[in-house]
């Protein structure tokens, strides 16, 4: 292509979350010049600046000959604005992919193979379909100890990393699988008000209604560059910042994006994702647990093993302290299923409400005491007192305000637009609840997009039920999502069970 050859620019504002997509007239010049076709993965120019993205073809007259239209984040990725013209040519072939066949066909990734392959994906050379081959081929299981460490080294070595020049930087994890276990924004808030450093790096969801950004994100700020993330830590020993805006392990929250689409959790890139992101915010000692239950995403205690074993040995190979604890998943912590419903749940326990929940009150505390006692601020089995007194006497809770005004502001928890109960068909006792069932429930209504969207428990297990009394309450803000939920809603009834029969 020459110069005369440049195409104008046309922004489409089209979210593609993330994925770059340039759109061509298919009767362009360019196109057949070049031999582009839909999907076809193209080198596209600005000046000095370039991108890799995905061609997507129209056949009408939406987009002309001499254009060259852009999906929101290809057009923000490029940096371009009104007026630009840019060159299209064929992407150089991403030699990584290689190394992902091989993977699929049973070899072994090793440190040279992962860096390879979470670079090109940091600097945006896989398409979704790559990605996707990519998060198939590590699915489950499939990563050994070896190449777990291999691709958390690699994703820590192509982001940035953070130094706080401190001999104890605390962290803490949860892996998920378990509605409302929302018990980050208080451990911090007792961590950090007893003069430890927590800065605490969190994930969007992935397969569930609401991660802990999510939930920040109803009642602050959580996009932090690197420099407001610093700040904030410096002057209050702790943050609660979006992980995706720091720049650190960069590659995971493309990964993630794919396992989102997918529903596909992957151990060894669970461990790797974990991790990699610890070590980048400058962790020294991380808490991970593990709920384990019949419907949360560890189902068994050889599972458990299996992962806490791994997180260990990793986190060994990458200099940090790692303790696992084991949870119980047998059903929500909590009451609140979703990003404003679990805000409501972490500000009554803070505020020492009456009504509080008391397992959520009960499962911060005994993780804030054992980083307690990992800092060295409290001795073996003190540190749950310690804990609580921070906790009764408002000091947690003033941290909590402080680190929020510190991000950008304290927010008001906003009501749903809609909500309607599930009521119990008989008398009996609450016998079980179905985890994945009231997540995917919660996503239906809207959540975690929707941030008042989700699933309001009514009810714990080993309750006392009526007739005709409420098991749970349902909350969306448009008609067709609360619709979407209930259709789900009746063909899973096993949601929440009384006297071992569903309703």
């Amino acid at each position: 292509m020459n110069e005369r050859e440049g195409l104008d620019v046309l922004r489409l504002g089209i979210d593609s979350h993330q994925e770059r997509i340039v759109y061509l007239n298919a009767d362009c010049h360019v196109v057949k010049s070049e031999g582009f076709a839909a999907h076809s993965r193209v080198s596209v120019s600005c000046g000095d600046r370039s991108i890799i993205a995905t061609v997507n073809m129209t056949h009408d007259g939406l987009i002309t000959h001499n254009q060259a239209a852009f999906s929101e984040p290809a057009w923000q990725a490029l940096g371009l604005k009104g007026g630009d013209r840019v060159m299209i040519k064929h992407a150089q072939p991403v030699n990584s992919m290689s190394h992902v066949r091989s993977k699929l066909y049973g070899g072994v990734l090793d440190y040279p193979a992962c860096f390879e392959i979470v670079k090109d994906i940091q600097q945006g050379r896989y398409s979704d379909i790559q990605l996707s081959s990519f998060v198939s081929a590590c699915t489950a299981d499939r990563l050994s100890n070896s190449e777990t460490i291999a691709l958390t080294k690699a994703m820590i070595d192509v982001g940035e990393q953070i130094s706080w020049h401190q001999p104890i930087v605390l962290d803490k994890h949860c892996v998920g699988g378990l509605p409302g276990n929302r018990t980050t924004p208080i451990v911090v808030a007792i961590v950090a008000a007893n003069g430890l450093v927590m800065p605490k790096t969190s994930s969007r969801a992935i397969t569930s209604p609401a991660g802990t950004a999510d939930t920040m994100e109803v009642l602050t700020n959580v996009e932090l560059t690197r420099e407001q993330m610093q700040q904030v830590v410096d002057e209050q020993g702790g943050c609660l910042a979006w992980g995706g805006s720091v720049s650190l392990s960069p590659a995971d929250d493309i990964i993630i994006r794919i396992e989102r689409a997918l529903n596909l959790d992957s151990e060894g890139q669970l461990v790797a994702s974990v991790l990699s992101k610890k070590v980048a915010a400058g962790s020294t000692h991380v808490l991970i647990d593990i709920p384990v239950g019949p419907t949360a995403k560890v189902r068994s205690f050889d599972q458990a093993k299996k992962l806490e074993d791994k997180l260990i040995e990793t986190g060994e190979a990458l200099g940090l302290n790692v303790l696992v604890h084991r949870s119980d998943g047998s059903q929500p912590v909590g009451r609140g299923i979703g990003p404003a419903l679990e805000a409501r749940d972490i500000l009554s326990v803070l505020q020492n409400e009456s009504d509080a929940p008391a397992d959520l009150r009960e499962r911060a505390l005994y993780l804030s005491g054992l980083l307690l006692e990992m800092s060295g601020l409290s001795d073996k089995g003190e540190g749950i007192r310690l804990a609580s007194e921070t906790l009764s006497n408002g000091q947690a809770f003033e941290k909590f305000k402080s680190i929020c005004h510190a991000q950008g502001g304290f927010k008001e928890i906003k009501s749903s637009a809609f909500q309607q109960e599930h009521v119990s068909d008989r008398s009996g006792i609450v016998t079980h609840f179905n985890n994945r069932c009231l997540a995917q429930l919660a996503r239906l209504a809207g959540a975690p997009n929707t941030k008042e969207a989700g699933v309001e428990l009514l009810v714990r297990l080993g309750d006392r039920v009526e007739k005709g009394q409420p098991l749970f309450r349902l909350h969306a803000n448009a008609r067709g999502e609360m619709d979407y939920a209930l259709d789900f809603l009746s063909q899973h009834l096993d949601c929440c069970q009384v006297s071992g029969e569903t309703v």
